[in-house]
């Protein structure tokens, strides 16, 4: 029995399977979620904007204060039902 034969079939074996890992890591790497981009251009509407904006005067206003038992939930459901209403129109046309 010859071990060093043994020994060095499994050694080449796994570089080869390494550089198969390397390559599908940089493969997802490079891979971008459409609905992030959506998300993210439909935050720039107009219509998203102005509910952004109401959020955000919300959350300043909260957070000034000390002790209040406001806060802005009111504020983020209308601003996330606003971008994705607008995401709904948009996200299918890129699935393939």
């Amino acid at each position: 029995m010859s071990t060093g034969i043994i020994g060095t079939d499994q050694e080449e074996d796994v570089p080869a399977e390494e550089e198969v890992e390397e390559e599908e890591e940089e493969e997802e790497e490079d891979m971008v979620d459409p609905l992030e981009t959506i998300r993210a251009k439909c935050e720039q509407s107009e219509h998203c904007v102005h509910y952004k904006e109401r959020l955000e005067v919300c959350e300043a206003r909260v957070s000034s204060r000390s002790n209040t038992v406001e806060d802005c939930t009111e504020e983020l459901f209308d601003f996330l039902h606003a971008r994705d209403h607008c995401v709904s129109h948009k996200l299918f046309h890129n699935v393939k």
